[in-house]
């Protein structure tokens, strides 16, 4: 089993690298600007590459040797962006697609000072005569030309006797490493078991997420095991009884419970059980009184989907030709229930089981945030709402990362439930 496990291990590498590269993308890439989603739009260009620093979102995407910086916007004067519009004495002409800068003008372009352990590159497209961070400019056509020079000083635009035409200007930070991108920067995080800072609770993600594990295993797990009893059990009920009053009772109440939304049953039981009667506690986390109820209602909740589902694999298993021939030999039902049927219908059991098994990691969002159980569902839902973007990364690689581990503790379960299954 060991060499199947060590197997398994090294047959999963490639996905658990898939794993990590799609959040890379969802966050890095598709998720936009992270430093205004988790900031806004209300603070300093400085806060926010002091953002960028700390997660390491000012390198290349992948690969290269230039990078961005917020000190200064691109100015593309064919579209009209950049930060020419503070500038004094600068006009913009949306027919030619140039900004014009008057002579003897001088401007302070970058919004705030440079690192002065870095190096700095302008791109310009100019036509004109200027100085730009001490270097000289001189072209009675359009050109572009490159700037590269250390931080740590002002740097400024200053024109001539003549004004100043400018197409694009653009900064970037020069890279030594080309390797040294954010890719590398995120992979090096999570090496070394740094799952970043939380920028709403200024504290280590993986201390938080150390904090809430407990809170929402001693809500989820009870969930869990008490659903797959009961579900199970009903649902040999039903294959025992089938085609009587009871299993159509059952299957009534299976399609009740499924059609009934889910915060119907956080808020009637709420309101009911603990604020009218008063038999449960409406909201806290201070002994198991209080996870009485959100168990109940999570066990309620998930009971006429899982019965419907363990019923139709009992009945399908109650229809096969080895039922026939235990009951032919005389066999009780119940024995043939019990015994036969149940360890037949184990494979698709497990299935269904195991792939419920990383939600116990992850908690019950609304359950948690419902009834105040400071698990890690409600940790989620108050960064999703806080725009934490480090903790919703955390869970989200955690949580598929546990989907992968699931399909090997799946193959084991096989093996160990039905002998014709060889760990190979």
């Amino acid at each position: 089993m060991l060499k199947y496990i060590a197997k398994r291990l090294f047959q999963m590498f490639p996905t658990v690298v898939g794993v990590v590269l799609v959040t890379f993308l969802l966050f890095n890439v598709v998720g936009g600007d992270l430093a205004a989603t988790a900031l806004g739009k209300n603070v300093s260009l400085q806060m926010m590459e002091d953002f960028d620093a700390q997660r390491g979102l000012d390198k290349p995407l992948f690969f290269g040797y230039r990078a961005g910086t917020r000190a200064f916007e691109d100015l593309d004067a064919s579209v009209g962006r950049g930060r020419w519009q503070a500038w004094s004495n600068a006009t913009h002409s949306a027919e030619t697609g140039t900004v014009a800068i008057g002579p003897q003008t001088e401007i302070l372009l970058p919004a705030f000072a440079l690192d002065p352990g870095r190096d700095y590159e302008w791109t310009v497209v100019y036509r004109g005569k200027a100085i730009l961070a001490g270097e000289a400019l001189d072209s009675g056509r359009w050109s572009r030309a490159k700037i590269r020079f250390g931080g740590g000083r002002d740097v400024f635009l200053q024109t001539g006797e003549e004004p100043f035409e400018l197409r694009r200007l653009s900064l970037r930070k020069v890279v030594a490493n080309p390797f040294d991108s954010q890719l590398s920067f995120y992979v090096r995080q999570l090496l070394r078991g740094d799952l970043g800072t939380s920028e709403y609770f200024k504290q280590p993600v993986a201390r938080l997420l150390a904090d809430g594990i407990v809170p929402s295993l001693k809500l989820t797990v009870p969930i869990f095991f008490i659903g797959i009893v009961v579900s199970v059990s009903l649902s040999l009920v039903c294959a025992f009884f089938r085609d009587t009053w009871l299993d159509r009772f059952f299957v009534v109440l299976s399609v009740a419970l499924m059609s009934i939304n889910y915060l119907v049953y956080i808020v009637a039981g709420q309101y009911l059980l603990s604020y009218k009667l008063g038999w449960f506690p409406v909201w806290g986390y201070e002994s198991w009184r209080f996870l009485v109820l959100p168990v109940a209602i999570g066990v309620v909740s998930g009971l006429g989907a899982n019965l419907r589902f363990y019923r139709t694999i009992m009945l399908d298993e109650m229809y096969k030709d080895y039922v026939r021939t235990a009951f032919a030999k005389g066999v009780s039902k119940p024995r043939v229930l019990f015994v036969h049927v149940l360890k037949n219908a184990m494979i698709p059991i497990i299935t269904n089981v195991v792939i419920a098994i990383p939600f116990l990691y992850t908690g019950s969002l609304l359950l948690e945030s419902f009834f105040g159980v400071p698990g890690l569902g409600y940790l989620g839902i108050n960064a999703i709402l806080s725009s934490d973007i480090d903790v919703v990364r955390a869970l989200v690689l955690i949580g598929a990362l546990l989907f992968v581990v699931a399909n090997l503790l799946t193959d084991l379960c096989y093996a160990a439930a039905d002998p014709r299954v060889k760990l190979g």
